[in-house]
């Protein structure tokens, strides 16, 4: 049987934006890209006012009752059948993948299934249901790509980046040796195995700078934050950014692209 997350939708009329924490703390550059790149698609962006956490710390922590607490205020946000999509690998994971069980055998399964079952990751929902065509507006360029742990093993959308970035002709995208490896962030790991945490991101930094290009995207804020940081404390000579804000700077016409 397919994995129905393969199974796309017809482009649709509307969709939920579920932003994150870390989109709305850190990175609202991004959350406003995707929603600039839903909207030139001609989709109309809903964005729950209010959304908040989607569980996943709580939950990948073993605190599940704390988790289904947080999760279970988020169900009632999606009451029309559109698609929710996520700019989070991590998050979209979450929803799509660990809701149903979290919510098993409680009188919230349904809810649960229904958001679940319509839930895609951002750039995965851009490339194959939108089918987005990309013009490149920006000067040459090289960046390298780092793809979530979520976005690759739990989403299944480590193609999806690339291949958007391959629609931009001015843009070399040049491949690491660790492209597979975590960056050492998941969530709250990094805060419960620092010094695992750090080399797994000291090494992450240097497979990047080695790539010859100081410029990366990613698909998720926390990797951004992570691998980002590591590099701006220790002087890497290496920046990065989340891969909607990429695109948008690129093919926005009203910016002349960057």
């Amino acid at each position: 049987m397919a994995d129905p997350i393969k199974v796309y939708p017809a482009k649709p009329r509307k969709v939920y934006f579920f932003g994150t924490c870390l989109v709305d703390m850190f990175y609202p550059d991004a959350g406003i890209a995707g929603v600039e790149l839903l909207e030139r698609e001609g989709i109309e962006v809903i964005f729950p006012q209010g959304q908040t956490c989607c569980g996943q710390p709580a939950y990948t922590s073993g605190y599940h009752d704390e988790a289904r607490s947080v999760a279970r205020a988020q169900l009632d946000l999606f009451p029309e059948d559109w698609p929710i999509v996520v700019p989070s690998g991590s998050c979209g994971g979450m929803m799509r993948k660990h809701y149903p069980a979290l919510f098993r055998d409680t009188g919230d399964e349904a809810r649960a299934a229904s958001v679940a079952e319509r839930v895609w990751e951002l750039t995965d929902f851009l490339l194959n249901v939108c089918h987005i065509k990309l013009e490149d507006l920006g000067q040459p360029t090289k960046v390298a790509m780092h793809t979530s742990c979520s976005a690759r093993r739990e989403m299944g959308v480590a193609e999806v980046g690339p291949a958007l970035i391959g629609q931009l002709n001015n843009v070399t995208l040049v491949e690491q040796v660790r492209a597979e490896e975590c960056c050492g962030f998941g969530g709250t790991f990094a805060v419960r195995h620092p010094e695992i945490s750090g080399a797994m991101v000291s090494e992450k930094v240097d497979a990047l700078v080695e790539t010859g290009t100081q410029d990366f995207v990613t698909t998720d804020c926390g990797c951004l934050m992570n691998i980002a940081g590591y590099a701006e404390k220790n002087r890497k000579p290496l920046t990065g950014q989340h891969i909607l804000s990429f695109l948008w700077e690129r093919t926005n016409k009203a910016g002349g692209g960057s």
